[in-house]
């Protein structure tokens, strides 16, 4: 589908939204904006390809699950994201076992690790394509042995890309954020969204009861 930017009238009813994802983190983000929508799985492979840089790779991935669903679903709002962490150029992966975890923390002890995340609208009762990405950087903190294993042992984040829960306690590992959109380390870019809807003439938040 080719690009566009054609706004639309205001007064447009606004179609039904689906947000490709099944995440509760991207849903209750979403919630934030005060539309209604409903989620749907878009059931895409998310291998990376052959020497794909993660940039590259969230971008992809983003339009292909807007792309599943908008074959799915006409006269909507289709919206879907990928987001892909990478430390010293490299995506980071989830630990599995709490020795994994530690290693993994331990590699970030005041260091920085970069986060991308790909933001695809697809608005199929007008065929227009919206498309961009964030990219927000974590520092952290100095990061002791002790500290590193009272995270683990508290939140359990082993089945989390770098070992920590930036939506909940791992917070507390990080010196600072850099990022237009503290949404966007979460899972959706909010800001970017709300400008694309902007962009389609729905101006938020919309009039309650709309």
């Amino acid at each position: 589908m080719p690009h566009n930017t054609t706004v639309i009238k205001s007064n447009t009813a606004l179609p039904p939204i689906i947000l490709a994802s099944t995440s509760s983190f991207r849903a209750q983000l979403l919630n934030k904006l005060h539309l209604p929508f409903k989620q749907v799985s878009p059931d895409v492979d998310e291998t990376p390809l052959e020497k794909e840089h993660p940039k590259a790779m969230v971008t992809r991935l983003s339009k292909a699950k807007a792309q599943a669903i908008a074959q799915q679903q006409p006269n909507s709002i289709i919206i879907a994201s990928d987001q892909c962490a990478v430390f010293q150029d490299r995506p980071i992966g989830k630990p599995h076992t709490t020795d994994n975890a530690i290693k993994q923390l331990q590699q970030f002890s005041q260091q920085a690790i970069t986060f991308y995340t790909g933001l695809c609208v697809i608005n199929t009762a007008t065929q227009q394509v919206f498309s961009c990405m964030d990219t927000t950087q974590v520092h952290f903190r100095k990061l002791s042995q002790e500290v590193i294993k009272h995270y683990i042992e508290i939140e359990q984040p082993l089945h989390c890309a770098g070992s920590f829960k930036s939506e909940g306690l791992g917070i507390t590992l990080f010196e600072k954020i850099l990022s237009n959109d503290p949404n966007a380390l979460i899972g959706l870019p909010l800001i970017e969204l709300t400008s694309i809807f902007n962009r389609m003439g729905y101006t938020l938040p919309l009039k309650p009861n709309t």
